[in-house]
């Protein structure tokens, strides 16, 4: 079994692997994942307008080893349908957002490890709509947004009266705000207790304020992470999160925002695992007459992770909102994300 999900997961990958490979310094020597678990997908609100607010995505307890240091390449599309109108505000969103990222992570000490996030974001009306339509069809049935905004290819428009709160045209291109992230692990995994860190995040203004790539203040982001190996196969792991946003979004006043997630993984090999996830997340504004900007999120997350070498891993994740909080999440999010490892 180990053998074939590897020589699976190699022929998949096999170009992309050349292409990074070849960018990597060779003089600095690997350290590998270990073989227990890989964490929970670093999942976070992909609702492009939550977006403009501090992500903590989805994170283990345990830490880098003391002079490790991971590169990670992330592209995650997500299709973005909302249409809500009141007397207070009118709402139409119909797009894909494209993030990609770059995401650099290094072990400090023995249980402290420090890491940035560099994101790029593109809007454009996207790729997922015929493949969505024909889900919703075949199961819950299409969308009453979706219906609403048929005749439209790509459509940004969040209006509170005569008032444009967000809009952007069709395939702008630019830098998000940039991240940075502590973890400080408090207790190492035993028999008897899991273990358990600290988080701390900080966003950077960034981004681009006029086209809504940022929000043109920073955030401040506290956290737990806890994991737990049972029955030698499964791992849980638990996220939850406070965001203290400061200033205002398109003059909106924000509160703080709460996060967080179950997850479990399934070891089915050393190389190949599957993950699920359950993931809130709270909004920072309030009061804005739509539910599109004042609902939480609800939304299940399942893919898998892909050890293609000792020091190289492979994941893919897919978003699905579950709608028990009816109109503010973004519909569908498909990812899939590259870590090379080296040690010190």
């Amino acid at each position: 079994m180990r053998a074939l999900s590897r020589r699976v997961c190699r022929s998949l990958l096999s170009g992309l692997l050349v292409g990074v490979l070849s960018a990597l310094p060779l003089s600095v020597r690997a350290d590998g994942f270990g073989a227990g678990g890989f964490g929970p997908f670093p999942v976070r609100n992909f609702q492009a307008l939550n977006l403009l607010v501090l992500g903590m995505p989805g994170d283990r307890a345990a830490v880098l080893k003391q002079g490790t240091f991971d590169v990670r390449l992330e592209l995650a599309e997500t299709a973005n349908i909302a249409r809500d109108e009141t007397d207070q505000a009118i709402a139409r969103m119909k797009f894909e957002t494209l993030r990609s990222a770059l995401f650099l992570r290094y072990g400090v000490a023995k249980r402290l490890e420090v890491a940035a996030e560099i994101p790029v974001v593109y809007r454009w009306h996207g790729f997922m709509e015929g493949a969505i339509i024909g889900v919703e069809r075949a199961t819950t049935g299409e969308a009453p947004a979706r219906t609403a905004l048929k005749d439209f290819g790509y459509v940004f428009d969040v209006r509170s009266g005569s008032r444009t709160l967000f809009s952007g045209n069709e395939g702008t291109l630019g830098l998000g705000d940039i991240s940075l992230y502590g973890k400080y692990q408090m207790l190492l995994e035993s028999p008897s207790r899991p273990a358990v860190s600290f988080r701390l995040g900080v966003k950077l203004p960034t981004g681009n304020v006029g086209r809504v790539f940022g929000s043109g203040h920073p955030d401040v982001g506290i956290g737990l992470a806890v994991e737990k190996t049972v029955a030698s196969r499964f791992v849980l792991y638990g996220n939850l999160n406070g965001v203290f946003p400061t200033g205002s979004i398109a003059g909106l006043p924000l509160q703080p925002v709460v996060s967080g997630l179950a997850a479990v993984e399934f070891l089915w090999t050393d190389w190949f695992s599957l993950t699920a996830h359950f993931d809130y997340y709270s909004s920072p504004y309030h009061g804005t007459g739509t539910q599109v900007l004042d609902k939480g999120v609800t939304e299940a997350v399942f893919g898998f992770n892909c050890r293609i070498t000792r020091n190289f891993l492979w994941q893919v994740y897919g978003v699905e909102n579950l709608d028990f909080i009816r109109g503010s999440a973004a519909d569908v999010t498909l990812a899939t994300l590259v870590t090379y490892r080296f040690g010190s």
